[in-house]
């Protein structure tokens, strides 16, 4: 099996978000896809506008036209990404799309070192960080693609699955 990497896929102008939500239904319809495509991404950032004199903190597209992927290259995979609706093409010369490179990444805030991690699931875990600090679920699924686990917690009398980062957590 290959290793991931993070490609750049180029849309229509403003077919962004519409390209990201349609990769994502095609994994959820295909299964196999799921540990071959593992991230679709539209990066933003804050900007700080004034509109009457009143400041307003907005998200706008950082590379509007755009869309990044964390994806194994295979035939199967370059062949979903490049017939879905609103995509033009791959970044990179010819038809041989280039991964982003670790220094390409930097900026972007996305990290790419691996956590490792000192639970299983069926493990109690407890919580140190981000919105739902302080609270203490049982692991249900880990994926190690987005480095996230998957932990129900008890919301409004139910319980709710709720997907944290590995750096969030430590083991009870």
């Amino acid at each position: 099996m290959a290793e991931a990497k993070w490609y750049v896929v180029h849309t229509y102008s403003g077919y962004e978000n519409k390209v990201k939500a349609n990769i994502e239904k095609t994994i959820e319809n295909n299964k196999h896809l799921a540990e071959q495509i593992l991230e679709v991404r539209v990066p933003l950032q804050d900007v700080v506008e004034m509109k009457n004199g009143v400041r307003k903190t907005v998200q706008k597209k950082m590379f509007p036209g755009y869309v990044l992927l964390n994806m194994e290259m295979n035939d199967d995979t370059w062949y979903v990404v490049r017939n879905t609706r609103g995509v033009t093409g791959f970044v990179g010369p010819g038809s041989k799309p280039v991964p982003l490179t670790e220094a390409e990444m930097k900026p972007l805030g996305i990290k790419t070192e691996n956590v490792s991690i000192d639970f299983v699931e069926g493990d109690s875990i407890a919580v140190v960080a981000g919105v739902w600090k302080d609270t203490v679920g049982v692991v249900q699924k880990l994926d190690y693609g987005k480095q996230t686990a998957t932990i129900n917690v008890e919301l409004f009398g139910r319980e709710t699955p709720v997907e944290i980062s590995f750096a969030e957590v430590r083991k009870l």
